[in-house]
């Protein structure tokens, strides 16, 4: 194996591998021991890293140190590569679902998702909210703005000025919710919008709410920056991503490009460029990434829904730790056209949503249906007001992943499934995952790899001095994957597939905490720099790489809040195409949590259907 290296894993066929309860695969977790760096010590180790010979050596130490040569560039595996999460169209019965007619326009969508809802809360008038941590609080939703412009209650006009007084607020805060905000941009649209409504002929139910569009999408008038501070001068954006295209034909108002981490590359939120992204219920703590920006807006009040974009968690991690839902659909459900392609085949855009009901509602605006066929198949809109009547659910649980997590998330996520079988009668089912963390590593490969291959015009070109130190650390690893590791990776991307397939034959979905800890705190030496955080990294990503990897679709609710009061998710992991069935499972969640425990509002919340002009 040479110099540094040990024998790789040799792997069985992925048929032989036993998934029931009992199996004897075993568990790794993930194997970071490193400690925690910033400020000096992470430009030294770049340094290193970018320095001929010894950087390759650092690498090769740590690339085994990981276990990433064992489990994936030197083992062993039967299967052959899978270089795309591409499903075709199976015909799974889903229950209480509304099957759309194809061409319906984006508006014609939005109708028939909100005919799907429940019936309408109480009125936003008579739902005064208070400033105890258990307060009763709930989240203004798309429905709420709608009914508030469409009684005069208030115009989109008005809740523009005051999202744009909220965002000033926020930059005194240095909350780094936003990358770029043009408020000239902003009150044209709504300015349109509230002509709409004065004259009866709102778009759709989205006509005049606010949306953030993560700096990953294309979003005219803005640059995409993709959190760096010179990728929108050498990629030009000459029209919106097809899901804004979509938003702005319901009516929506572009709020603004919401911050992110630097090139997607890190779980934490942090950007040594436009700011870090600070956690409204502590701004003392990260938000998560790298959509942390387009979370941390809609956990402020400041939107309802917001878009992300999705490669390794990055839309459903910062949900969870930011108190939201996070909505990743199948892998070709949504047009990937306008995003960065940072990682051609694990990242799409997905939606951040103050509700379930809201995400439905983002989802059907801008669900693709251009390419009509078995890779596109028909669209099923979940009836809400029959989730109670679904009675045999199967939840797949596999135990010793589940349980990798911090005390308060297991017990919260546990009692949430304890709740569901209580109030719905749907069962869990233990279940083996086999190689998770064979399956992390081999993301990792994946992603890294396409990473730089993508971006490679711009970097082989350009002064390192423009890309964050941090960054700086993750391209120097990505570099360093051959050919070989991006087809192992790709081999054991085949095994997965065949393991997560198997599994749907008995269960609904997956069931998972969304993170292993709750966000932790943001240190002062991290801001300038950025940090490593391996142990913290790999506790964030846990759960989420199958949703990527797989291109399963893949939704996060909040179930309560941990001691320190920061909020816990849990995740569902679907089978291909059943976005309907996973968004009555999330609807069930959200709502027996919330009637057994109360919402809390967060530190930094901005009311602007209430606030008085």
């Amino acid at each position: 194996m040479g110099l540094f290296r040990s024998p790789g894993k040799v792997y069985k066929p992925a048929a032989e591998v036993d998934l029931g309860p009992g199996s004897d695969e075993h568990y790794i977790s993930p194997n970071v021991r490193a400690p925690r760096v910033a400020g000096l010590l992470v430009k030294f180790q770049a340094w290193v890293l970018e320095t001929p010979v010894l950087g390759w050596i650092v690498l090769t130490v740590l690339k085994r140190d990981n276990l990433v040569y064992k489990l994936v560039s030197d083992a062993e595996i039967p299967e052959p590569p899978l270089f795309t999460a591409t499903h075709t169209w199976r015909d799974i019965p889903e229950q209480n679902v509304r099957p759309t007619k194809p061409g319906l326009s984006p508006p014609e969508r939005v109708q028939e998702a909100v005919g799907c809802l429940p019936a309408r809360l109480p009125e936003p008038e008579a739902a005064a909210l208070s400033d105890g941590p258990a307060s009763g609080f709930r989240r203004w939703t798309v429905r709420d703005f709608h009914r508030a412009y469409s009684s005069g209650q208030t115009t989109p006009a008005m809740v523009a000025r005051r999202f744009l007084a909220a965002v000033k607020e926020c930059s005194d805060l240095e909350m780094g919710l936003f990358i770029s905000c043009d408020a000239a941009d902003v009150m044209r649209q709504a300015e349109d919008s509230t002509r709409r409504y004065q004259q009866g002929a709102p778009l759709s139910a989205m006509d005049g709410v606010l949306v953030a569009v993560k700096d990953e999408l294309d979003c005219l008038p803005y640059p995409t920056t993709g959190g760096t501070r010179w990728l929108g001068a050498a990629r030009r954006c000459a029209a919106d991503a097809a899901c804004v295209a979509q938003l702005r034909a319901c009516g929506a108002v572009m709020a603004g490009k919401a911050n992110m981490h630097e090139l997607g590359a890190g779980t934490s939120g942090i950007n040594a460029h436009h700011g870090s992204t600070r956690n409204p219920y502590d701004p003392g703590r990260v938000s998560g990434g790298s959509s942390g920006g387009s979370a941390a807006a809609v956990c402020a009040g400041l939107c309802p829904v917001a878009l992300g974009a999705d490669g390794g968690g990055s839309v459903r991690m910062p949900a969870a730790l930011c108190g939201v839902v996070g909505f990743k659909p199948t892998a070709g459900r949504l047009s990937n056209s306008g995003l960065l392609p940072l990682n051609w085949t694990v990242g799409m855009p997905g939606i951040l949503a103050a509700t379930v009901e809201d995400a439905l509602i983002a989802y059907a605006a801008i669900v693709d249906q251009s390419k009509p066929g078995p890779l596109q198949p028909e669209l099923n809109l979940p009836l809400l007001t029959c989730t109670r009547s679904m009675p045999s659910i199967r939840l797949a649980k596999y135990a010793k992943w589940f349980d990798d997590s911090s005390e308060d998330i297991r017990s919260l996520c546990g009692k949430a499934l304890r709740m569901l079988h209580a109030q719905y009668g749907w069962e869990t089912v233990e279940v083996t995952v086999p190689e998770i963390e064979e399956m992390r590593l081999a993301h990792y490969v994946t992603m890294g790899s396409e990473c730089t291959a993508s971006l490679a015009k711009y970097l082989d070109n350009m002064d390192r001095s423009e890309i964050g130190w941090d960054v700086r650390i993750g391209l120097s690893a990505y570099r360093s994957f051959s050919s070989r590791d991006y087809l192992n990776a790709q081999r054991l991307r085949s095994r997965q597939m065949y393991f997560h397939e198997k599994i749907f034959e008995a269960a609904d979905a997956i069931v998972t905490p969304m993170t292993g800890v709750t966000a932790y705190a943001l240190q002062d030496d991290a801001l300038r720099t950025g940090e490593l955080d391996y142990i913290s990294g790999a506790a964030l990503v846990r759960y989420s790489i199958a949703g990527n990897f797989l291109g399963l679709p893949a939704i996060t609710v909040p179930v309560g809040y941990d001691r320190g009061g920061l909020p816990v998710g849990l995740q569902l992991i679907g089978r291909p195409w059943s976005e309907a069935t996973l968004l009555h499972l999330a609807h069930a969640v959200q709502e027996a949590c919330c009637a057994a425990g109360e919402r809390r509002k967060p530190k930094v919340h901005f009311d602007l259907l209430l606030r008085e002009d």
